[in-house]
């Protein structure tokens, strides 16, 4: 096994490396720079962006014919973990969430013409966009069959109705795939639409409040009522919804993980000069033998997650589907970017607990991980179903 990165990948994430280092991060410290749900500000969010477009490092998941730098989902990987040492990192390069996972489906499944219309926009950065299929109870959540959002074909048009929240993003997004119910069936009920914010019957209720920090967007409610989208806006098949939703959300997963590394990572940096430089009972906080296994064991608890997301991602690029992978990988970066962030603080006590440093964003940012894209318990459901399946074949080298 060669763990050793292609050359044009390595020379991708030192560039991201770099200019994350000397024109990312040197942001955070100043409050002025946030907006008011705590991220970046968009004037700022807007020069950084042109940067990076003169720098060559945009989108660097997208094919090279739509402008990114065409790397396979192992390069992502990489990158995307570079990007996750800052909090504002990954929307500088437009892989952030659910831009990301939006574009990836879209140049998967689109037809042409709707990928110039719906994708290309997104990642030239003109537009953000949104993927509108969470609902309140009884409706959609981590099972999209339990779906109430409904379209109904009316010659060559569908009217939906509907109710849809937690839409992350929605605040600002202008192009939004759509989920909805159009057949009783249990696996070809569901059909996803394009369907753009100015279409009259999309109606943005409010902004949920959250823990936050939040994304810029944020986190919305929307009601859906006798909206008309043309045939031509649906996307795949009439029934292909559940597909739609795997395709998108497999790989929507990883890329989180792959940012949660990075800002994993960063905890650990932000905690280690803390405790090699704080003097306790007569010698540093990292003398200490209670201190060196908090952060040995986070840093092994990173290392296990970076080789998880790794074979996700290779799994990926073999055409796969990678569903126990993705999971595996979901599992445990999510829990071990709460458990590092959380190590970071108690080590850096009322500092870490303090705003003098981003490890409180990060904190209540973490907690969200196991939550977003289906918990913890969902994907241990997964796991199961496959072992049970499989037997030790699970554990099968390919």
């Amino acid at each position: 096994m060669d763990f050793h990165l292609a050359p044009e990948v390595e020379d991708v994430r030192q560039g991201i490396r770099n200019f994350v280092e000397s024109k990312v991060l040197p942001l955070e410290s100043d409050p002025a720079n946030f907006d008011e749900h705590e991220n970046i500000r968009q004037d700022l969010l807007d020069g950084l962006r042109e940067k990076a477009k003169q720098a060559g490092l945009w989108c660097p998941q997208i094919p090279k014919e739509r402008g990114g730098l065409g790397l396979r989902v192992t390069g992502w990987a990489a990158c995307y973990e570079e990007m996750g040492r800052s909090i504002f990192g990954p929307v500088v390069f437009n892989c952030a969430a659910p831009d990301d996972g939006n574009m990836f489906l879209l140049s998967r499944v689109g037809t042409e013409v709707q990928k110039e219309r719906w994708l290309q926009p997104i990642i030239d950065g003109k537009v953000r966009s949104a993927f509108a299929m969470t609902e309140p109870a009884p409706g959609a959540g981590s099972d999209p069959s339990l779906m109430q959002t409904r379209a109904e074909k009316q010659g060559d048009r569908w009217i939906v109705n509907g109710h849809k929240w937690f839409i992350t993003g929605a605040g600002v997004a202008q192009h939004f795939i759509l989920m909805a119910k159009t057949s009783d069936d249990a696996r070809k009920g569901l059909t996803a639409f394009l369907v753009n914010r100015d279409t009259p019957g999309l109606e943005i209720l409010r902004r949920v409040p959250i823990m936050g920090p939040e994304e810029h967007g944020g986190h919305c409610e929307l009601k859906i009522e006798n909206l008309e989208v043309p045939d031509t806006d649906r996307l795949m098949e009439v029934g292909d919804g559940l597909k739609v939703t795997q395709i998108r959300l497999g790989t929507a997963r990883l890329t989180h993980c792959m940012r949660w590394l990075g800002m994993a990572k960063r905890a650990l940096e932000i905690a280690a000069p803390h405790v090699e430089t704080r003097d306790s009972f007569g010698s540093k906080l990292a003398e200490h033998e209670g201190v060196q296994w908090m952060l040995g064991e986070a840093a092994m608890e990173i290392e296990i997650g970076r080789l998880l997301t790794m074979k996700a991602a290779w799994t990926l690029d073999r055409g796969e589907f990678a569903r126990k992978e993705v999971s595996m990988a979901k599992i445990q970066v999510s829990e071990t970017l709460h458990k590092a962030v959380d190590t970071a603080i108690q080590l850096c006590g009322a500092l870490g607990y303090s705003k003098d440093t981003p490890l409180e964003w990060m904190y209540r940012y973490a907690r969200q991980a196991r939550l977003v894209d289906g918990a913890s318990e969902i994907h241990k459901m997964v796991l199961a179903r496959h072992f049970l399946k499989e037997g030790r074949d699970f554990w099968a080298w390919a």
